[in-house]
């Protein structure tokens, strides 16, 4: 209750109220903001499709800007003219004895003394902005996505079948025409660019086939004498026959 008596005899209690003639100072400002944002779109994520099969996985997107900004004012003042009024107040009341004395009042309102410049502060603001932004995006269903990866492996291991396989006929065909050719006496001139289709390819002995051989058989002083006794033995019958 005390306090609440304080409170009303505070606000209740006589005002005394001043009158100044200093005129105060006045600042003048101006000032702008400009508020840049960078969004981030959302966008399909990267996918692989191997044989038909798609899969994604998580996809880093980093995106990196450069914005620049200028504003000025127009028209451009570098400084105005503010007036200095007259504040001058000598007489308009009198004292107790006939005085005169201020009355709180100028003598001479709206007297201007002279023109004060005053500074605008006005300028061309120019900045430049820059920076990166970065956007993870993760898929959610994890299990979808390595059952994906699995496909994509085994699509990848019947390919590399399909061509080891393609692969091996081609070198199969090869060496039989190059074989074939090389029996024939049929080959690139070494000059070729084309010899080398055929330049690992040689041609050995069927297994169980003798190749095309020659023997040389030794004699002995005694088999040449013997040969050369029967000689004129085998070639009697042919001699002529006497009268």
């Amino acid at each position: 209750m005390k306090r609440v008596l304080a409170a009303l005899l505070l606000f209740a209690g006589p005002v005394n109220a001043q009158i100044s003639s200093t005129a105060a100072p006045v600042a003048n400002s101006s000032g702008s903001v400009t508020n840049q944002a960078v969004q981030v779109v959302p966008s399909k994520t990267f996918a692989s499709v191997i044989n038909g099969v798609q899969c994604q996985g998580a996809t880093l997107h980093i995106n990196p800007f450069l914005s620049s900004t200028t504003g000025w004012s127009d028209p451009y003042e570098r400084y105005y003219n503010e007036p200095v009024y007259d504040t001058l107040d000598l007489v308009g009341a009198t004292d107790p004895e006939g005085n005169p004395i201020p009355d709180g009042r100028p003598d001479n309102p709206g007297s201007v003394l002279f023109h004060k410049p005053v500074r605008t502060g006005q300028k061309t603001n120019f900045s430049i902005n820059g920076g990166i932004t970065a956007q993870i995006s993760i898929p959610l269903d994890r299990s979808h996505i390595r059952t994906c990866r699995r496909a994509a492996e085994k699509q990848v291991e019947l390919m590399e079948a399909s061509l080891a396989d393609k692969r091996l006929n081609y070198e199969i065909a090869r060496l039989r025409n190059c074989a074939d050719l090389m029996k024939e006496g049929v080959m690139f001139h070494p000059k070729s660019p084309y010899s080398k289709i055929c330049a690992d390819v040689i041609l050995v002995n069927p297994p169980g086939v003798l190749p095309p051989h020659t023997h040389s058989i030794p004699t002995s002083s005694k088999t040449a004498e013997t040969s050369d006794a029967a000689k004129p033995t085998q070639q009697q019958p042919s001699s002529p026959a006497s009268p």
